[in-house]
């Protein structure tokens, strides 16, 4: 079967490849991949640009759905024929302590699928019983594919983060997390900002079409003004870092309120370099976020059943697995909002 595999550690080391089926253990299901999103992630390890150990060679791919195939000896809850989306941890330990508590995204042994294990940019994928969850009827492979984003965003404001309806909420980064954290933050009833760049001009109409409270291209406006005018001079109750800069953080001091908070979902290679002496003068909490959990995933799922996401505006590009540099590409340039693949 075909297969977009990383087999380097440098630069563009990823091709289409014919890798063989996965087998499956008692406790697995052999999962026929439907659709599947791509992720920045995607493209950072396509150009090696990463934080965290790959094991190569790898197929590629983390946000993905499908029908079960086959199923395992010793698998209860899902039958030949379900339609599913898997979660991203392939492998958790199980025994520590963040697992025993149920926060299994952040085990110090965790392999997600498409980096430690084989994803799904292929046919076939090998899936633990664990990580699966039941689609919703109505809700397309195109839709269901995204859960995984979706739920990063949903645990970082939903979770993560502290704010009530009625509050502003700004978002620093037009990408798809920080699309998606947006759209969350509005179906949880706050009054939502959203900023990107000149270069994010595709992601900012994506952005108008959804509609938001308001839309800043930020070398056009100065969006501490726009805040202070916005919140009476205040500032945003929550601000969220789908951007991962240092200006953008810098940024986000700024235009927190005194006892806010500032939410980081997105990735930096590089030092942040500047003064933390604004979060100290305001009392903000900063609170990274990471991954998600069972729950999360079953709240999205719900919020897809009942159309609380705008899934058409997102996704602007589908395209066989074939195309994946072609795709990849397009999201390095910004000219794809969300990208779902399928196979051949």
């Amino acid at each position: 079967m075909k297969a977009v595999v990383k087999h380097g550690l440098e630069d563009k080391e990823v091709e289409l490849r014919d890798v063989p089926e996965p087998e499956i253990g008692p406790g697995d299901v052999l999962l026929e991949m439907k659709a599947a999103g791509v992720c920045g992630s995607d493209v950072e390890f396509w150009r090696n640009r990463i934080t965290y150990p790959i094991n190569v060679p790898v197929v590629q791919g983390h946000e993905f759905c499908g029908v079960v195939a086959a199923a395992g000896d010793d698998v209860a809850h899902f039958a030949v024929g379900d339609r599913v989306v898997s979660e991203t941890g392939a492998h958790v330990c199980g025994v520590c302590e963040f697992c025993r508590a149920g926060e299994y995204n952040i085990c110090p042994d965790r392999l997600g699928f498409g980096y430690g294990v084989d994803g799904a940019f292929t046919n076939y994928v090998r899936v633990p019983e664990r990580c699966l969850h039941r689609i919703p009827d109505g809700v397309p492979f195109e839709h269901a594919c995204l859960t995984e984003p979706i739920a990063v965003a949903y645990n970082a404001v939903c979770v993560m983060s502290d704010f009530d309806p009625g509050d502003d909420v700004v978002v620093l980064g037009p990408g798809p997390i920080g699309l998606f954290a947006a759209q969350v933050a509005k179906a949880a009833g706050a009054r939502v900002v959203i900023t990107g760049l000149p270069q994010d001009a595709v992601r900012l109409a994506a952005a108008e079409d959804i509609g938001f409270d308001a839309v800043v291209d930020v070398s056009n406006h100065d969006l501490e003004d726009l805040v202070a005018e916005r919140t009476g001079g205040v500032g945003a109750r929550l601000v969220v870092d789908a951007a991962g800069a240092q200006a953008a953080f810098a940024q986000a001091m700024e235009i927190v309120r005194r006892n806010g908070q500032i939410t980081k979902i997105a990735w930096n290679m590089d030092p942040l370099g500047l003064s933390l002496d604004p979060i100290v003068a305001k009392a903000v909490r900063v609170q990274g976020s990471y991954s998600h959990t069972w729950r999360t995933w079953e709240n999205v799922l719900r919020l897809l059943a009942g159309g609380a996401l705008n899934m058409d505006a997102m996704i602007s590009h589908v395209a066989p697995i074939t195309d994946w540099e072609a795709i990849y590409t397009a999201a390095e340039e910004r000219h794809a909002v969300k990208a779902v693949l399928r196979p051949v």
